[in-house]
C-alpha cells in the first residue's frame, strides 16, 4: 500500500505532527506562519491563514493537501476542482486534537506512531491536572483571543486553561466555533471581574497597557495586581501539539504564580 509522500500543510499544526511522528521528510509545502519546528521554516511556503499560492502548490505536485476549517474551504474548494486529494480537519476541542494526531498518523500509514504521540500528549496533560489540583486557589481568567472586537478564548483554549488550574470566565461562549460567536462587552468582562488577563492576539503584539487603559478596567483584580500576560498565538492558537505542550505550560506557569502570590 502507498501511503502519501507529498504533503501540502495549510496549518501550522499538521506540519508539526508530521515532524513529532518522524515523518517530516513528507513535507513538501508550508503555511507562511510556521514556526515550529524552526526546520520546518526552510520548506516552501504556499500559504497564509486565508490565502494560497495555488499555482506554487500545483508546482510541488503534491499528492495530499492538509488543511484546517471553513475557513480554509475556498482555498481547498479549488484544489479539489483542480484535482487534488485535499483533508480538512475540524478540531476545536483538546479531545479532537488527539484525535486528529491520530487520525494524521494512521493517513501517512504511521497508525502506532500517532497513537503513541497522543498518549504521549495526554499524559503530559494529566500531570498538569494532578498539579493544578494541589493549588490553593483558582484564579477566575479571561482569555482574550482579540481586541477589537473584544473575542473570548475558544474551546481548546478554555480547556487547557482549567487544566491548568484556572476557571473561564465566560464558559458558556466556549462553543462558539466563530469568532463572533464568542465576542464579549467590556462590560462584560468588567462585571466578571477577572483574577487573570491572558492575551493572544492572533499573530500581533499584546499592548498590556492598552489592556490597563480600558474604560472601568482599573477596577479589575488583574489590572489592580498586574496579572495582564500574554501567550504567543503559535504556542496556544494553533489545534495541534503546540497549545498542548508549550501553550498549556505557559499556562500553568501564569495561574500558579498567580496561586503562590495569593496563598
Amino acid at each position: 500500500m502507498t501511503f502519501p509522500h507529498r504533503i501540502v500543510c495549510l496549518t501550522e499544526e499538521t506540519t508539526e505532527t508530521l515532524y513529532l511522528l518522524g515523518e517530516g521528510d513528507r513535507i513538501v509545502g508550508v503555511s507562511g506562519y510556521t514556526v515550529r519546528p524552526p526546520e520546518a521554516r526552510n520548506k516552501p511556503r504556499v500559504s497564509s491563514f486565508l490565502h494560497a499560492r495555488l499555482e506554487k502548490i500545483e508546482a510541488l505536485q503534491p499528492d495530499l493537501v492538509l488543511a484546517f476549517s471553513d475557513l480554509q474551504a475556498e482555498i481547498t474548494g479549488e484544489l479539489i476542482k483542480r484535482g487534488y486529494p485535499v483533508f480538512t480537519f475540524n478540531q476545536r476541542s483538546v479531545d479532537e486534537i488527539l484525535q486528529t494526531v491520530r487520525v494524521l498518523g494512521a493517513i501517512v500509514g504511521c497508525s502506532d506512531k500517532g497513537r503513541a504521540l497522543a498518549d504521549e500528549l495526554s499524559e503530559g496533560l494529566r500531570r498538569i491536572r494532578e498539579e493544578a489540583a494541589r493549588l490553593p486557589r483558582r484564579p477566575r481568567v479571561y482569555f482574550e483571543e482579540w481586541d477589537d472586537p473584544l473575542i473570548s478564548g475558544i474551546r481548546w483554549v478554555d480547556e487547557l486553561v482549567e487544566m491548568a488550574g484556572g476557571d473561564p470566565v465566560f464558559p458558556e461562549l466556549r462553543n462558539g466555533r466563530l469568532a463572533k460567536e464568542r465576542i464579549v462587552s467590556s462590560d462584560q468582562v468588567i462585571a466578571a471581574a477577572p483574577d487573570i488577563i491572558v492575551g493572544s492576539w492572533c499573530g500581533k503584539p499584546v499592548r498590556r497597557e492598552k489592556i490597563a487603559a480600558r474604560a472601568g478596567w482599573d477596577q479589575l483584580p488583574a489590572v489592580r495586581h498586574g496579572q495582564i500576560h500574554e501567550i504567543k498565538s503559535a504556542y496556544i492558537l494553533q489545534p495541534g501539539p503546540a497549545a498542548l505542550t508549550e501553550g498549556v505550560k505557559q499556562l500553568q506557569a501564569i495561574v500558579s504564580g498567580w496561586a503562590k502570590a495569593w496563598s
